[in-house]
């Protein structure tokens, strides 16, 4: 009996000191030296996917090429919605970031679509509002937008509300308001759009685009250096 039961606790000894090397082994191989291995390889391959895509302006991270931002003018006492700031390129409509949440838009805590269908009276309110917009506040002086104008993703939030990229179309009619605004040759604005209109990936996959934040960060440039 008494051997019996000394077998049995030095064969529970040994299991667990297996088990326990096993822990230590894979905690080495699967949280130290893979991680290390994997990191290595992606900043030495992919350095600027790896660190978020960054975008710098003036020698500072401004943002990521992969999330986009808002241009909005600060708010007034009182108010609660922003009004956009008209001396920039605007990006798509953020609609899918809730309010009722922890979330503020492009705050990336979270992100997300509007869940409405294609009949609701909601979503179709929103597009009416957000097109008598993008016809306002793009027609100047000489230059009027008409509702034929204005492309899909003007008047509509992508699926994750978080859109970087606004199409060619978008970024055209608002090359007059951003000249008007900024004092600059319209010629030179469109310019600059098209400078910064990427074609499809591949040659063949998606459609062709404009970063908002790389465009306005151009423009930028373009406003400080316009003497």
């Amino acid at each position: 009996m008494l051997i019996t039961m000394n077998n049995s606790v030095m064969n529970t000894t040994r299991l667990l000191w297996a088990g326990l090397r096993a822990l230590l082994v894979l905690t080495l191989v699967t949280g130290v030296i893979y991680p290390l291995v994997i990191t290595g390889i992606a900043q030495g391959l992919f350095h600027d996917k790896a660190n978020g895509s960054e975008i710098k302006s003036d020698g500072k991270v401004v943002g990521s090429s992969l999330i986009g931002q808002s241009y909005n003018l600060p708010l007034k006492k009182g108010q609660e919605t922003p009004e956009p700031d008209l001396k920039w390129f605007q990006g798509r409509p953020a609609n899918g970031l809730g309010s009722n949440s922890v979330n503020t838009r492009y705050k990336l805590l979270l992100s997300g679509a509007t869940n409405l269908s294609a009949d609701s009276k909601d979503l179709i309110q929103q597009v009416k509002d957000a097109k008598a917009a993008v016809i306002k506040d793009n027609s100047v002086p000489g230059w009027t937008v008409r509702p034929s104008e204005v492309p899909a993703d003007a008047v509509t939030s992508s699926g994750s509300g978080l859109d970087p990229n606004i199409s060619p179309a978008y970024a055209e009619i608002q090359a007059h308001r951003v000249a008007t605004e900024n004092g600059l040759p319209v010629a030179r604005v469109e310019k600059l759009v098209k400078d910064h209109t990427q074609g499809r990936t591949l040659g063949f996959m998606g459609e062709p685009r404009v970063n908002v934040l790389e465009l306005n960060i151009a423009l930028k440039d373009l406003v400080a250096n316009r003497s």
